[in-house]
């Protein structure tokens, strides 16, 4: 089954506070969650202040600046594996998990 994991960031995390090695050491485990059989890696998601909510309300469209949520998608990723607790045992590997942030993990399936 395919698993998605949506990676949030923490609202205060700023790379350019981290010393050189350790950027280097989130990059690398960054880069060996990518390497993993399996994974997809998604585009970066980009800056939550950049993004723009959109909905329709009566036929209109409506749009908001921010993203949807208080705490944005960092990232995302895919990951096939046969079980959720596999897809779980990748996403603590993720650094948003332990600096701070999170990462969620979804069945990708259909449930229209």
């Amino acid at each position: 089954m395919k698993y998605l994991m949506f990676i949030y960031q923490p609202k205060d995390f700023d790379a350019n506070a981290l010393t050189e090695s350790e950027y280097q050491a989130v990059a690398a485990q960054y880069a060996a969650v990518t390497a993993t059989p399996n994974v997809t890696p998604g585009l970066p998601a980009g800056l939550p202040k950049d993004a723009v909510t959109v909905r329709v309300q009566n036929g209109e469209t409506v749009t908001a600046q921010g993203p949807y949520q208080e705490h944005a998608v960092g990232a995302y990723l895919e990951f096939e594996a046969d079980t959720i607790d596999a897809a779980v045992e990748l996403a603590a590997r993720i650094p948003a998990a332990r600096l701070g942030g999170a990462v969620e993990v979804r069945p990708a399936q259909k449930y229209w």
